[in-house]
């Protein structure tokens, strides 16, 4: 039993100070670590820790994002970007200057689809404002903007790079878990 305990007590100690004390099996480096020893190996740590709160949002988002094309595409056809069910100040200006500024600056544009320059709060606005195709969706119309305006609201420090706590990590799998609670 001590030998499980000293064991347990090292890999406490591995975790909270970012290192490696030796007693288990060498792990495996990935590319990607090996590449940036020069950052601190909490940081290292810290930021293995905050990528499955990235994935969460990424996996979210873009799922999102093809709800809505797929539903608005049933409706209006291929050009149903172009439809009316987009807003053209709230939505489709703010995407145009996205898409251009990336054009502009040179580097690789993310998408041929002007879906994948909306935010999450555009998404979320899309929704609200066609909800005659979305409420077979979605059972209600008031939970699809609180949630998502709790899921806007703790994407910010995922997004931007800031550790969250474990409290703010529970509400966010409360949020995604209540996302799709109200999907019909």
């Amino acid at each position: 039993m001590s030998g499980l305990q000293i064991a347990s007590g090292m890999s406490r100690i591995e975790k909270q100070f970012g290192i490696e004390l030796g007693h288990l099996p060498k792990k495996e480096r990935s590319r990607k670590t090996t590449e940036y020893e020069q950052f601190e190996a909490s940081l290292r740590t810290e930021s293995l820790r905050m990528s499955e709160f990235y994935e969460i949002f990424y996996c979210l988002e873009n799922s999102i994002r093809r709800l809505v094309a797929d539903i608005i595409l049933e409706s209006e056809g291929p050009s149903w970007w172009e439809s009316s069910r987009i807003d053209e100040k709230r939505i489709k200006e703010p995407v145009a200057q996205r898409r251009k500024k990336e054009i502009d600056s040179g580097i690789t544009p993310r998408s041929d689809k002007l879906i994948d320059y909306t935010t999450f709060g555009e998404l979320s606005q899309i929704i609200t404002d066609n909800w005659d195709l979305f409420e077979t969706v979605f059972n209600s119309k008031v939970a699809v903007s609180n949630i998502s305006n709790q899921l806007n609201l703790l994407r910010g420090p995922i997004a931007h790079c800031n550790p969250t706590d474990e409290l703010e990590q529970e509400r966010l799998n409360l949020a995604v878990r209540s996302w799709f609670r109200i999907m019909s």
